[in-house]
């Protein structure tokens, strides 16, 4: 197979084309004939669960997604768009305590209603209407079944919550891995702050050249790509600021090209 050239910038803020070929060589076991990754697409997995590791043992396990039920987390993923998620809680606070937190709750209220009681969430008008497009999707293809709407297939499932207004690649992932349980990665705009400051990332990327990243040199496991994305989350929320990021106490400072190009002295680890 020729090799594939894939532009990638390492922490250092190199440029380097890794020869990403696949060779021949007996396979996995149970794959008989499969291809074995080339050294240049294992540093990068290396690289990756190195970035893992150093988080999970700084921020510990963060036990996402805060949901009791699948709908939940569904319901969160609309809310929290472009707010946090302090202000997502509340408002599904409100649902729950309205006894509304359900898809025929939602189905049930008027706009005016529903915009009310998520209103803590902002953009409360549009997100009522969001919250109500979902619902009457599942309602009238899938008589009411959340269970059987997730239960498709990754790829379908994904393109069918695109086409539901108000859900974005961003939500439509999140839904995807926590609440069907399916292995995509989920990118949000820490991820590519984090990311680009690291050396990975350009300034202009897309979403799906980042996932895809992410995808190419991570197993596909859910579990990894549900705390990999919680602690990308909770470095962007507490130390890596869009201003003033507080570099001291983070635990990639030492493999970062953004800290190194504004200290001296610096050495890099990876």
């Amino acid at each position: 197979m020729a090799p594939r050239l894939n532009p990638l910038l390492y922490p250092g803020g190199t440029l380097v084309f890794e020869h990403l070929s696949l060779q021949k060589e007996g396979g996995f076991p149970g794959e008989p004939g499969c291809c074995k990754i080339v050294a240049g697409e294992l540093r990068v997995r290396e690289q990756l669960m190195e970035i893992y590791r150093r988080l999970y043992r700084h921020f510990g396990p963060r036990h996402w997604w805060p949901a009791e039920t699948p709908f939940e987390v569904i319901v969160g993923a609309i809310l929290t768009q472009n707010v946090s998620w302090r202000s997502a809680a509340a408002a599904i606070k409100n649902l729950k305590e309205a006894d509304l937190l359900s898809l025929p709750g939602i189905l049930s209220c008027g706009e005016a209603e529903l915009a009310a009681l998520v209103r803590p969430a902002r953009y409360h008008f549009q997100k009522a209407k969001k919250l109500q497009a979902f619902c009457r999707v599942v309602q009238e293809e899938y008589r009411g079944d959340l269970e059987s709407f997730l239960s498709q297939e990754l790829e379908p499932l994904r393109r069918r919550l695109l086409r539901i207004y108000g859900i974005g690649p961003e939500t439509a992932d999140a839904i995807i891995l926590y609440a069907a349980g399916k292995p995509i990665f989920v990118i949000d705009a820490y991820t590519h702050r984090i990311f680009n400051r690291l050396g990975f990332f350009p300034e202009k990327i897309s979403y799906r050249e980042m996932q895809r990243f992410f995808m190419e040199h991570l197993p596909p496991e859910v579990p990894l790509y549900n705390e990999y994305h919680a602690q990308i989350d909770a470095l962007g929320h507490h130390l890596c600021l869009k201003r003033s990021p507080r570099c001291s106490p983070c635990p990639l400072s030492d493999l970062c090209r953004n800290h190194r190009q504004n200290s001296s002295g610096y050495q890099r680890s990876f």
